[in-house]
């Protein structure tokens, strides 16, 4: 029984393992000051109309477990953007063929790649004060994000991917 736990907690920690996030923020801001937000409404996250929509309602249960809520007269805006890029093939085999004698020599080489090119996913959000329409904090995150999951898997990559990005939101100052 114990090793079946150990195997689960081993995939659980590689499947996180694949989200990176860097975060900036204005170290001026009193945080506290925040309490209310909504979405840009021209807001482009350069995911399907779905995965926007799965995507949001991850960003407002972690919101609303952080003491937020969404209002039509918000302190502060939220603006995502995102851009899919196919991660550059790094292992290969090789093969070749060389020969020589007598001081020459000669040869050829092929590289053969070995396993599959992932789609990896980068995204910038964006916290913008309403009164003065100024960035006050920022996320950027890069993940692993398979356009072909099912949706419930989908749900969860967005999940996952929101409580490592809101980790560190507000900022300890």
């Amino acid at each position: 029984m114990r090793f079946p736990k150990i195997i689960f907690l081993a995939f659980l920690l590689v499947a996180c393992a694949s989200i990176h996030v860097n975060y900036d923020y204005d170290k001026t801001i009193n945080f506290e000051n925040y309490k209310t937000y909504q979405y840009f409404a021209d807001m482009q996250t350069g995911f399907s109309e779905l995965d926007t929509n799965r995507l949001l309602d991850a960003i407002d249960s972690k919101m609303q477990t952080l003491g937020y809520s969404v209002s039509e007269t918000p302190d502060f805006y939220i603006d995502i953007k995102s851009q899919t890029y196919q991660d550059v093939q790094g292992s290969s085999v090789g093969v070749g063929l060389g020969g020589g004698g007598g001081h020459v020599g000669g040869g050829v080489s092929i590289g053969i790649p070995v396993g599959q090119s992932h789609t990896n996913c980068k995204m910038t959000i964006d916290f913008v004060d309403h009164a003065k329409k100024q960035l006050f904090w920022q996320a950027l995150s890069d993940f692993s994000f398979n356009p072909t999951q099912t949706p419930d898997q989908k749900e969860e990559t967005f999940k996952r991917l929101i409580e490592k990005v809101l980790s560190q939101y507000p900022p300890e100052l």
